[in-house]
């Protein structure tokens, strides 16, 4: 915490001020944070020069066209209502590949950022779990690597912010705002995925992860020891997010709103740590705000910021669900297909059977049913999906860790009383109901592209889904009722038989 603790910043800008005439570099600017980002740098920063926006041309649509069709994000709602202009006067393409060599960059490009850019955010990132090892490196490693080669040519570089994980170093508990050893040497990993076979390096990564549970955790690690090596030498700073996507509260919000997922494999009273995302953008840009004031120096630490919430808001898994439930009543999804249920299960073999009985056979039913009505079958499709989310998601929702914030908290502290407004980050004391209320908005507006006129029509759908679960079930138990005395019935008259033909 020194880096924070040995600053005076009395005569420091203020963050907007800071800002004002800056070039920004962002990778990963389409994702779900980086939007977010620059979301925020445009609407309390609206001074800043321009923003370099690192994207690739992605299936057959080109670098520029992607770039409109993110500004046509229900995220940037609000800036086009309040600073009409600003995204399309600011925010540049730069065409390239956060996983190619050299970002995949032109000649032309690359001196356009050497020559202007003032600040780096690197956001950019692979963050499914299951990702084969040289998908992962490349883009998570070789990324990162790449990033760096570049920032030390960049002329006027003042804040390298490199986004990472607080699940990074999941083999230990506390994990605390430190740099930890790395489990395997970053160059050879890279070498290794680069120069193995593609089933050669399936058959040895188990192996190569060691305790780390997936090649997501593993190649984060590694990528911080990356911009860790250039202590000193450039201004960097490492901020570990505890929630990057929808892997959090809001995709169990949506998958149990949808009445597609019923059953979760977890502790009730495992505390789970998720932090806001609005919390985690303010925190990266005040935390390059504070690095760029300060010239570099030789003995300069990186600093790290654990941006969680460790003990200062603490829910349970238990929480999580029933707070869901709760709001998705008041606040139901469109063409939700079943009642909003599902509960937590600490036992696999129940968990399997709840699998199997609540997911998978009534997926196998809508699907026949419209299959008949000569529709395209997609409950199956959907529900294997849910079913590799819930194992990628295992890990992480069966063990428990503690979290340091120290840093993080500390961070805020030094904003001044003029930035507050716009850049302080509350995370004690936050009301859960409302917060689950705004993720099931977010989810609705950004995940599933619903509108929000459209919430009294998902009511009336969703009280007919409640009239239908209770028929369904009433019908099940009438059944399984009638089945018991239809047996004890037989048995009786068997009983009755032996009794007349063997006494």
């Amino acid at each position: 915490m020194g880096f924070l603790e040995e600053r005076d910043l009395s005569d420091a800008p203020t963050i907007p001020e800071y800002y004002k005439d800056k070039t920004l570099f962002i990778t990963g600017g389409s994702g779900f944070m980086g939007k977010v980002l620059i979301e925020k740098l445009l609407y309390s920063c609206t001074d800043l020069d321009r923003i370099y926006l690192l994207l690739r041309s992605k299936k057959d649509v080109k670098s520029e066209d992607r770039l409109q069709a993110i500004f046509s994000s229900p995220c940037f709602d609000r800036l086009r209502k309040e600073r009409p202009g600003v995204f399309e006067s600011k925010v540049f393409v730069i065409s390239g590949d956060a996983s190619e060599v050299g970002l995949g960059l032109s000649e032309e490009d690359r001196a356009l950022i050497v020559n202007r850019v003032n600040v780096i955010f690197h956001v950019a990132a692979s963050v499914r779990f299951d990702d084969p090892l040289e998908v992962a490196a490349r883009l998570n490693l070789r990324g990162t690597k790449e990033i760096v080669e570049l920032a030390k040519d960049v002329r006027y570089l003042e804040a390298l912010v490199h986004v990472s994980t607080s699940y990074a170093n999941t083999n230990r508990d506390p994990i605390e705002e430190v740099m930890y050893p790395p489990h395997a040497d970053w160059r050879d990993t890279l070498m290794v995925c680069e120069h193995t076979d593609e089933h050669t390096l399936k058959v040895l990564t188990p192996k190569y992860l060691g305790e780390l549970p997936n090649t997501y955790t593993f190649t984060k690690q590694l990528a911080e020891h990356v911009v860790y090596e250039e202590k000193g030498n450039l201004p960097v700073v490492i901020i570990r997010p505890s929630i990057e996507n929808f892997n959090g509260p809001v995709g169990i919000l949506v998958a149990s709103g949808k009445g597609i997922l019923r059953s979760i494999y977890s502790n009730p009273d495992l505390e789970a740590d998720y932090m806001p995302v609005d919390i985690a953008i303010k925190g990266f840009i005040v935390a390059a705000w504070i690095r760029g004031t300060k010239e570099l120096q030789p003995t300069d630490d990186i600093p790290i910021y654990n941006c969680c919430a460790g003990n200062l808001n603490k829910i349970t898994m238990n929480e999580v669900v029933e707070l869901g439930h709760r709001v998705i009543r008041t606040m139901p999804l469109n063409g939700a297909l079943w009642r909003a249920g599902g509960s937590i299960t600490t036992s696999k073999t129940i968990f399997y059977i709840k699998v199997l009985f609540l997911h998978l056979l009534p997926a196998i039913l809508v699907d026949l049913l419209l299959w008949t009505l000569g529709r395209k079958p997609m409950l199956i499709k959907i529900q294997r999906r849910i079913y590799i989310a819930n194992l990628a998601l295992r890990y992480y929702l069966t063990q428990q860790w503690t979290f340091s914030n120290d840093n993080f908290v500390k961070l805020r502290s030094t904003l001044k009383n003029i930035d507050k407004e716009h850049f302080y980050y509350k995370m004690e004391n936050i009301d859960r109901t409302e917060f689950f209320r705004a993720s099931c908005l977010g989810g609705r507006k950004y995940l599933l592209k619903e509108m929000d006129e459209d919430i009294p029509k998902a009511k009336a759908h969703y009280r007919r889904m409640i009239i239908l679960d209770i028929v369904v079930q009433s019908l099940f138990y009438t059944f399984v009722f009638w089945r018991l005395l239809k047996i004890s019935f037989i048995q009786d008259s068997i009983m009755s038989i032996n009794s007349i033909f063997f006494e």
